[in-house]
């Protein structure tokens, strides 16, 4: 088991691994660089060895994507590999005993489940986070947690020593960013541009003021995501952010990659987007 918690379960006893790779990622001047993974995509068991491949690639940690049959926030590529992953039989729990698989290989990079509110309420919220700590699961991103939702389940998730990690937009108020940041724990999620997942050409011009922003109101490093798909694209982040995240590029390059060549494609493109 790899808990969080003290023997009690009363609370932390030690430093969360996200908060470890990120202070050792700004110790060497450089961004953190996070790839997402659906989960059950190409197939259930190819899950594990993409995600060791990636996190001994040079990745920093791993979104670890929860496949939803409604993902609102995601574009095409993410919809489809979700779709994929559900018709290959992908559920919470068997994400979470991937979970269990990838944390055997790599004691030490940072997980993080990435879903919708729905199938983890489904399961059981508390069951969730209590099964998330025994399997070494670090921290979790919820897109479409209600505001009225974030303090109850942020001090459940502080009960199991899982961090949450809040999601924020060019929309956000400073009223939603205020409060998103008193909740979070690890770092913040700064959405790039207003709209869905998807690799683009070019990084949104209003990015850097979101983070300056976010930055007015918690010390927390502060990594970017949605529409990042280049080395061009993490240099520029790096200059203004701590990290970035980087999921449909990473997952198209997956999905076009030759069978029996998909664990080789993604630790090349990881590769290929590291300083």
């Amino acid at each position: 088991m790899w808990s969080n918690l003290n023997p009690s379960g009363s609370g932390l006893c030690f430093m969360n691994r996200i908060d470890e790779r990120l202070a050792s990622v700004r110790l060497k001047a450089r961004p953190a660089l996070v790839p997402y993974l659906t989960a059950g995509y190409p197939s259930i068991e190819l899950t594990v060895p993409l995600a060791s491949a990636v996190l001994s690639s040079g990745a920093d940690m791993l979104e670890l994507g929860i496949p939803f049959s409604d993902p609102l926030a995601d574009g095409p590529t993410i919809q489809m590999t979700s779709f994929e992953a559900l018709k290959n039989g992908m559920s919470v729990g068997r994400a979470l005993e991937i979970g269990k698989e990838i944390r055997e290989r790599d004691r030490e990079s940072p997980l993080i489940f990435m879903g919708y509110f729905n199938p983890f309420l489904k399961y059981g919220t508390a069951q969730l986070l209590k099964d998330m700590n025994a399997s070494g699961i670090d921290g979790i991103i919820v897109p479409d947690l209600p505001q009225e939702e974030a303090e109850v389940f942020g001090n459940k998730c502080s009960e199991y020593g899982v961090y949450l990690i809040p999601l924020l937009a060019p929309t956000s108020t400073d009223e939603r960013i205020y409060s998103a940041c008193e909740q979070a724990k690890g770092f913040v999620y700064c959405v790039s541009l207003t709209g869905v997942t998807g690799a683009r050409s070019s990084l949104s011009s209003g990015v850097h003021d979101l983070v300056l922003r976010i930055r007015e109101f918690t010390d927390l490093p502060v990594l970017v995501g949605f529409g990042i798909s280049r080395k061009e694209d993490v240099r520029r982040i790096s200059q203004f952010a701590d990290g970035a995240v980087v999921g449909s590029a990473f997952l198209d390059a997956v999905s076009k990659a030759s069978v029996g060549k998909e664990t080789d494609v993604a630790a090349d493109f990881v590769r290929a987007l590291l300083p």
